[in-house]
């Protein structure tokens, strides 16, 4: 099961360098394996608003969350104190902490473009990667 991390959905929505990549693992994984933050969530609706992309904002919740099988995650307030400990050891900024503990807790499998993961515990896959095991 997989934790796409906020920059593998907008590589794919903003139809950037590597989305046909980003679509064939999103094709070739079943959606019920992949998971979403609520911090990755709105972030995607904070960016595609500023881009004036309100409808492929839209779109996207549609076909993920509604019509999908894609599970939305939450982190509580008592895991604040895994974020910050994670930070640290790590020196990960807030949003990527947020993603490692959420990954952590529900045991999933981080899928991103960022190599700040790479010094985790836990590392991550890049959606090439994921299609190649």
């Amino acid at each position: 099961m997989y934790l796409v991390d906020t920059n593998v959905w907008l590589e794919r929505l903003l139809e950037q360098e590597r989305s046909s990549e980003v679509r064939r693992f999103l094709d070739s994984t079943e959606t019920s394996q992949i998971f979403l933050t609520d911090f990755s969530f709105h972030s995607i609706g904070l960016i595609l608003t500023r881009l004036n992309k309100s409808t492929l904002l839209l779109n996207f919740v549609q076909d993920t969350l509604l019509e999908g099988a894609v599970s939305l995650v939450h982190l509580a307030p008592e895991d604040t104190q895994a974020i910050v400990a994670a930070m640290q050891q790590f020196r990960l900024d807030f949003d990527d902490a947020y993603q490692y503990v959420a990954a952590d807790k529900h045991n999933l499998v981080i899928v991103s473009f960022d190599a700040d993961f790479d010094r985790t515990e836990r590392g991550r896959k890049t959606p090439q990667a994921v299609l190649q095991t």
